[in-house]
This record gives structure tokens, C-alpha cells and sequence, in this order.
């Protein structure tokens, strides 16, 4: 309610508007959520492109029928959505083909070590091909230096975050 609601005042005001990453809970993956958040898109008037919901692979899995539906409706409106924590487990790619998101998010246990050691980044190579051919972008979590963030350039991972660019801060700094 409250990221949309910056969004409705952002676009009043006639000022930029960002998109926004909004993390989701397991426990939020469900009906009634689905109906607060659709009444809030009608409310504010937001458009639905400056929305990307993150939700964790295993929440997803954890129910995996009602997330499909919970993404598909608000995809259908509009809003993105990136799958978090992926690639921490190795069943993530058999689940991968059922989820409708638009990001993949790999993992910043294996981000981290991509530098130091060669299995991590034989895993981001891999996590970062498969994504592609299932026409998902990459963002890689915990880039915390110039060192990783080459080694993602040459992969050919799409997105990075981490503290190497910022640490975070509150929505009135920008």
C-alpha cells in the first residue's frame, strides 16, 4: 500500500517514477492479497510496468498452484515479477519451467565467490543461460565489488545489485 502510494504521489506531482522491487512473503501469496493489491492498482491509478514483485523460490514452490495464479493476474495487469534466492537449491530448475516471472534473481551465496571460485561461477553461467533461454533477465544479488561486477559483464548477467553501487536507503533520499 505504502510503495504504491508513493508511486500515485510521485506521478501526481509530476516527478519521475521509478519501478519498484516489492518483496513479497510466502504467507502473502494468496487470494486475499491478490484482491488488496488489485484494489490498490484501481485506487491509485499506478501503472502496473513501475511494479516488480519479488517473491523467494521457495515460497513460490511452497505452493506452487496458487502462486502461478497469484503472478499470472498481476502479470496480465501489468506488473513484473523476479524470482529471489534463486539457484540455492538444486530443484530450482525443475520448478523454474512452471513460473511465469520475468526476472531471475541468482543467488548472492553464489555472486559472492564468483571471483574465487570457478564452480560458483560455472553455476551463475548456468543459471544465467537457462534463464535466457526461457526469456527471463538476471540479476545478480551481493555485488560488492568492481572485481565481481566484470566477471558478471562477461557472463552476460542483465542486472546487479549489491553495496559495490549503494548501500540502501529511505525512499525520501531520492
Amino acid at each position: 500500500e505504502n510503495s504504491l502510494k508513493y508511486l500515485a504521489e510521485r506521478q501526481a506531482a509530476g516527478l519521475s517514477t521509478p519501478q519498484l522491487a516489492i518483496n513479497l512473503s510466502g504467507k502473502s501469496l494468496n487470494k486475499q492479497t491478490l484482491i488488496f493489491i488489485l484494489r490498490q492498482l484501481d485506487k491509485t491509478q499506478v501503472d502496473p510496468t513501475l511494479i516488480c514483485f519479488e517473491i523467494t523460490e521457495t515460497a513460490a514452490i511452497s505452493n506452487l498452484k496458487e502462486s502461478s495464479v497469484f503472478i499470472e493476474t498481476l502479470r496480465t495487469r501489468g506488473c513484473c515479477f523476479a524470482l529471489d534466492d534463486f539457484g540455492s537449491g538444486f530443484s530450482s530448475f525443475n520448478y523454474l519451467k512452471t513460473l511465469p516471472v520475468d526476472f531471475l534473481k541468482i543467488d548472492g551465496s553464489l555472486v559472492t565467490d564468483i571471483v574465487e571460485y570457478k564452480v560458483c561461477r560455472q553455476m551463475v553461467i548456468a543459471v544465467n543461460e537457462i534463464a535466457h533461454s526461457l526469456g527471463c533477465k538476471t540479476i545478480a544479488e551481493f555485488v560488492e565489488s568492481e572485481q565481481i561486477l566484470l566477471e558478471l559483464k562477461e557472463i552476460g548477467v542483465d542486472f546487479a545489485q549489491g553495496y559495490y553501487f549503494g548501500k540502501p536507503a529511505a525512499l525520501t533520499t531520492f
